[in-house]
């Protein structure tokens, strides 16, 4: 399900460092209104947006598909999220999607959890559409080095509210993505319109758990931030600044790309999901206590921070010391069964799960200061200092609330009265970016939806599906019975849009051309899952050629598509 894959994705991240939040000195600003009502483009989305259906519109002439300027069809692709499997698929597919001139057809580029990792990457190149070679070639770069990325730790460590969702953004950049951004994605503004305009969605933590559907959406473009739903936004570079009532009172520095990484991808801030991942020994009866959720979140963080850091380390004696810690760690739970449990009182449990989370705390602790004194016990004890107490603590960052005491009646309980609010993956909510998408807004006309998630396919369509009759936006009829093939799904489904809803093409990236059957479905789906160590090279070209090959194969079939969105944009500028 979508949630799993989300939370997967946090839990195989866990791992090789650090994050950039470079923060400049605080600067006070006179009061100023600065939250905006956004029911069309803000003028900085609308002017890109004119001047990237130019580009668009030469793109359809080049294939051969007439178009007219007031005819330019709106087309977004939509990426799922999906950890390194989906940040590594939406590169294969942009590639293809550009060696078959498709690409600069795309309006909008739109991404959730691990899709938005390759988009903060590809959006690093100002020109990323001309240069797709460029950016599939750094999946297969050094990388960063451990003290770069632990350099970049330190430093934010420094900071006030320094949190797990910083370290998070780090091992992202690092460890997955192999570069450090310091780029603000305001910076990305003034820029031409070369590459479709950007789309990155979060959800709000306590409203996605306790608010109306009004309040969980959270969208960021190079302009603006804000709630999809109830149509308020601030300026991006405002970000994280802190108002009241609407006012700006103190202007604070903008979050860097690391940052947002670590913000976009951030599943296991939700608690609640950590429970899926409690396995069987770890019950007793159907109860999971919390002592045994934090004992499970401590070993499943180490664990992935071993496996995420060995990334970073070129020494072969320090990898082979990373292994042996692995190996101790494992051995160290598997000596912990059930049948100990079942003879143990509540409070004898929980005393038991919290020894045995420090336990593991000091495995590593005593394993760090076991290590020959040099350059990688530096850098590792350096990593343990700052890691281990957020992970004791289990703190993920928060962001100043524009929205406090706003005077309006939109404006529900679970944000107007709080100071600060959380943003986090929104895989937990919809694992497609859809929501900025719905409605007259950005009036799309096609949907190109790559489906790189794990769990239950079809279950982005079908969330989208109720998300959409719930805020009352139009979406195309996905009907229940495309469930029979969620086993072993065909490599590509058109969903007609019927006047203003858009059509979906759906595309899973595992599929019945590349899969036999439905046991290989799932052994692929197993094989590439989000609950391992960061992906082999080998499986790195595997995931950018499976991806290539579903884009390519059905050109086609977006050309037919294209081709009608043309068509039902000249009926509704007729109309």
């Amino acid at each position: 399900m979508i949630r799993s894959a989300a939370a997967g994705v946090c839990l195989s991240l866990m791992i090789s460092g650090v994050l950039s939040l470079s923060v400049d000195s605080r600067e006070t600003a006179a009061p100023q209104r600065a939250v905006r009502r956004s029911l069309a483009l803000c003028a900085g989305e609308q002017q890109y947006v004119d001047q990237r259906k130019q580009l668009v519109e030469e793109a359809l002439h080049r294939l051969l598909i007439n178009c007219s300027e007031d005819s330019v069809p709106h087309i977004v692709l939509l990426a799922s999220g999906g950890g390194q499997r989906a940040a590594v698929s939406l590169v294969g597919s942009l590639y293809q999607m550009a060696q078959d001139g498709l690409l600069d057809s795309l309006l909008y580029l739109g991404g959730v959890s691990g899709s938005t990792w390759s988009m903060a990457s590809l959006y690093s190149d100002p020109e990323w559409s001309w240069n797709m070679d460029r950016a599939q070639s750094r999946l297969s770069g050094d990388g960063v080095e451990l003290q770069d990325a632990l350099g970049w730790l330190n430093k934010t460590a420094a900071e006030d509210g320094f949190s797990l969702s910083d370290v998070w953004g780090v091992l992202t950049s690092a460890g997955i993505m192999k570069q450090m951004d310091e780029r603000r994605l305001s910076d990305e503004a003034n820029r031409n319109a070369s590459n479709p305009y950007p789309i990155y969605s979060a959800v709000e933590k306590h409203c996605y758990s306790h608010g109306p559907i009004e309040a969980k959406w959270f969208e960021v473009s190079p302009h603006e931030a804000g709630f999809t739903e109830l149509d308020l936004f601030v300026n991006t570079s405002l970000l994280g600044s802190k108002f009241q009532m609407g006012d700006l009172l103190e202007k604070k520095p903008e979050m860097d790309m690391i940052k947002l990484q670590g913000v976009f991808g951030c599943a296991l801030a939700h608690e609640e999901l950590v429970v899926e991942f409690v396995p069987d020994w770890l019950r007793v009866g159907d109860s999971v206590n919390v002592p045994a959720q934090e004992y499970l979140r401590v070993y499943n963080t180490l664990h992935k921070l071993i496996g995420l850091t060995r990334m970073t380390v070129k020494d072969p004696a320090g990898l082979t010391q990373l292994d042996k810690l692995q190996k101790r760690l494992q051995d160290q739970v598997s000596r912990n069964e059930s049948a100990l449990l079942e003879s143990k009182s509540l409070e004898e449990r929980e005393a038991l799960f919290q020894r045995w989370g420090l336990d593991l705390v000091t495995t590593v602790t005593t394993w760090t200061e076991s290590l020959e004194d040099g350059p990688f016990k530096a850098l590792v004890s350096m990593l343990t200092k700052q890691v281990i107490p957020l992970i004791l603590k289990w703190e993920w960052g928060t962001t100043e609330n524009f929205l406090y005491k706003y005077q309006d009646s939109t404006v529900p309980a679970c944000l107007l009265m709080e100071e600060r609010f959380q943003l986090v993956d929104a895989g937990a909510l919809i694992n497609v970016g859809y929501p900025p998408f719905l409605g007259d807004k950005r009036d799309i006309d096609l949907i190109i939806a790559p489906e790189y998630s794990a769990g239950d396919m079809f279950e982005t369509l079908t969330l989208a599906r109720d998300y959409a009759a719930k805020v009352k936006k139009p979406f195309p009829v996905i009907d229940d019975r495309i469930l029979e093939d969620r086993d072993w799904p065909k490599d590509c489904y058109v969903f007609d849009g019927k006047e203003n809803e858009p059509t979906i093409i759906y595309m899973p990236l595992f599929n019945r051309h590349n899969c036999k059957d439905a046991k290989q479905f799932t052994e692929n789906m197993d094989k590439f899952s989000t609950f391992q160590r960061p992906f082999s090279q080998d499986m790195v070209e595997s995931l950018l050629a499976t991806a290539k090959t579903n884009m390519k194969n059905h050109r086609e079939t977006l050309l037919r598509e294209i081709n009608k969105a043309v068509l039902r944009r000249q009926n509704k500028r007729k109309s």
